[in-house]
């Protein structure tokens, strides 16, 4: 007699990726509220933060000067963008993963696209000083170099994690990526171009893009086992 299929059980990647991804959009949607709401204590503490650390800015210009180097090339969304491209022409012609190469790039392309969607909805204001720094263009929130950064980071740390490293060459990518996240949001605050909690949409934001591809990855992994080139 035909026994009824039954669905395999989750692994504990999928469980764990839907449960980090429902706390990071309950967060991301929090801050978002409170962002477009202008309520009162964060539009407080983001001018207060942004004023001290735009003071800084204009007394130590050699350290700007870093700054601006670090996160108009170095940490620039498209500098991420092409590390990205170079990842999936990779996992294209020497792992033949096209999926996974696929997968990558639609992550980053459909989280640029959230970003780009988010500042024309809420549509808030940079900071303006009369002694700026730097410039920037488009709305404020979210930050796009930490939305960035912390989607391609940390995609790319899950499949470093995912395929199997030396321990040498974890600690080191975990190192770059963490330095790399945490350091473009800073230069952006620095810079005085976003308001901290834009940093900080923009980290929750990203952690949340890459929290639904991997469970996306890992619902279609079952579909496409024993290889991962699968077109």
């Amino acid at each position: 007699m035909h026994s009824p299929s039954v669905a395999p059980p989750s692994r504990p990647e999928h469980r764990a990726a839907a449960g980090l991804a429902g706390a990071l959009a309950a967060c991301s949607v929090l801050l978002l509220t409170l962002v477009a709401a202008r309520w009162s204590p964060l539009i407080g503490a983001d001018g207060d933060i942004s004023r001290t650390t735009h003071r800084w800015a204009v007394d130590e210009p050699v350290l700007t000067q870093v700054c601006r180097i670090l996160t108009d090339w170095v940490w620039d969304p498209w500098t991420m963008r092409l590390l990205c491209a170079v990842v999936v022409v990779w996992l294209v012609v020497r792992l033949a993963a096209r999926w996974t190469a696929l997968w990558l790039g639609l992550a980053v392309a459909l989280g640029s696209l959230l970003q780009q969607g988010l500042k024309a909805a809420v549509d808030r204001p940079r900071p303006v000083w009369p002694d700026p720094v730097d410039t920037a263009h488009y709305s404020a929130f979210p930050s796009g170099h930490a939305m960035t950064a912390t989607v391609v980071c940390g995609l790319l740390l899950w499949l470093l994690h995912r395929h199997g490293v030396s321990p040498a060459v974890w600690r080191t990518a975990v190192a770059v990526a963490v330095v790399s996240v945490v350091g473009v949001g800073l230069t952006r605050v620095w810079l005085g171009v976003h308001w901290p909690s834009d940093v900080v949409g923009g980290w929750l934001l990203g952690a949340l893009v890459v929290a639904l591809a991997v469970w996306v990855h890992e619902r279609r992994l079952p579909r496409d086992r024993p290889g991962d080139g699968a077109s």
